[in-house]
């Protein structure tokens, strides 16, 4: 049987193959999400002498695999070393992701600058750009020296070539919806495309010993275009976030095998390219109004790093019938939970005030270690009474308006400490954990009440 063609049909979202047009994609429930796509199909007889060769592989034990010590090397980018678990580990690959404009371009040439300055090979790949742009944006970041080298190209085989004539020490793609093979008929940026495009680095990546890194687009979602099976063929998956009319970054990572999850860097978009930010607590808390009712300072942990923010929360008495209720920063039904807490277990009703809360500076927060914090900025705001300026409270709140215990009390009271703070209203569950840090006084509360009584 000869080579042919065949139409499948591909989810954009999964990456599921079916035979035919389906409304929902069986795989990942998502609905409209199939795309038709020709492939080259070969012959079975090949595929029966492929599946014979398979024969030899033979299966070993844990006592007969030789453990390898990660040789990582430095970026020399302290915020990028931090996510990406220590350093750059040779024959890995990384998908960079993010918005339009946010700066994946930029904090890569800049990386690409420190390992050419470290006297590392550097072989910079696009396929958006033309090399008269790339040098434009290069001029602004800084000077660079003959160990980086660029290149317009999109073929794959091309790519491939340079790479192994090269031998360079890490290989920056930008960007992957806009490579194509040839032995895939579809466009570039489609399903097929893609996903061979990523296993063709992959290889390059393994075999050769060199660090790929990918720069990969986001749909209006927020998730990398592309079949989902795109971040699991990489080692690494870090996303570029943050308000692009905001002059802050962040660099979050949501994947790694060789390092922590969820680690964060902190970045400032500048005239001259990104800076990194050492201390984003005081960052986060520039503008921080004095005496002010409904604000609150809270510690989060974003990885393993302690990170103050301020909780701001305004309630007033509403015009309509219907109270409003809005949430930037932090999840909006997280917020009408703790306003139906502070009714019910504190009797402060506000079925008739509008509520508003907001996290200072455009982030977002996750983190369940917040609550307590907007459940004494709405009561602060609705009271009309300032909470003390150099106190700063961590707590998850339940149902009962129990204050329950939080991960890793000890370094939040550390950065509360470090920035100056001298009081901390915390659970009394972590008290414990935190006995030993002096030089702060430590508030355990057990429910909001005892909360709100002591602010």
């Amino acid at each position: 049987m000869a080579k042919g063609k065949k139409t499948v049909f591909f989810c954009q979202n999964c990456g599921h193959e079916e035979n035919k047009w389906l409304g929902q994609c069986p795989a990942c429930k998502q609905w409209n999400t199939f795309v038709e796509e020709e492939v080259v199909t070969g012959s079975s007889k090949q595929a029966r002498s492929a599946g014979k060769a398979d024969r030899n592989v033979r299966a070993v034990t844990l006592a007969q695999i030789e453990k390898e010590h990660e040789d990582r090397y430095s970026s020399h980018i302290a915020e990028l070393d931090r996510v990406l678990g220590g350093g750059i580990v040779p024959g890995s690959l990384v998908l960079v992701g993010g918005d339009p404009g946010i700066g994946k371009s930029t904090l890569l040439l800049q990386l690409c600058r420190e390992l050419a300055a470290d006297e590392r090979d550097v072989l910079y790949i696009s396929g958006e750009e033309s090399l008269q742009q790339i040098k434009m944006r290069a001029l602004r970041i800084g000077q660079f020296n003959d160990h980086l080298k660029l290149m317009c190209e999109t073929n794959l085989d091309t790519v491939r070539a340079a790479i192994e004539r090269e031998k360079p020490q890490a290989v920056v793609i930008d960007s992957i919806q806009t490579m194509y093979s040839e032995l895939v008929t579809s466009a570039p940026g489609s399903v097929s495309q893609v996903r061979e495009s990523t296993n063709v680095l992959l290889q390059i990546a393994k075999g050769l010993a060199v660090t790929v890194f990918i720069v990969g687009h986001v749909t209006k979602e927020g998730q990398v275009a592309g079949p989902r099976v795109l971040e699991h063929m990489v080692d690494t998956v870090l996303y570029f976030e943050g308000d692009r009319y905001a002059s802050y970054r962040l660099l979050r990572s949501v994947k790694n095998r060789f390092g922590p999850t969820h680690e964060i860097g902190v970045f400032e978009m500048s005239a001259d390219g990104l800076r990194e930010v050492a201390n984003p607590s005081e960052y986060m808390l520039e503008g921080k109004p004095e005496a002010s009712p409904g604000s609150v300072v809270v510690c989060c942990m974003e990885g393993t790093r302690p990170m103050l923010v301020e909780v701001q929360a305004l309630a007033t008495k509403t015009s309509f019938g219907f109270p409003r209720r809005t949430a930037s920063g932090c999840d909006f039904n997280r917020v009408n939970l703790l306003i139906a807490v502070l009714s019910k277990r504190l009797g402060i009703d506000m079925s008739d005030e509008d509520a508003y809360v907001n996290i200072a500076g455009g982030i977002r927060m996750n983190e369940p270690a917040i609550d307590l914090g907007i459940v004494l900025a709405l009561v602060s705001s609705y009271r009309n009474k300032a909470v003390d300026e150099k106190t700063i409270v961590f707590g998850e709140v339940g149902l009962s308006g129990e204050v329950r215990g939080v991960t890793m009390p000890e370094q939040r009271v550390l950065e509360a400490k470090k920035m100056g703070y001298t009081t901390c209203v915390l659970p009394q569950a972590s008290m414990r954990s935190v006995k030993n840090v002096t030089g702060i006084k430590l508030i355990g509360v057990r429910h909001i009440g005892e909360a709100v009584a002591q602010l």
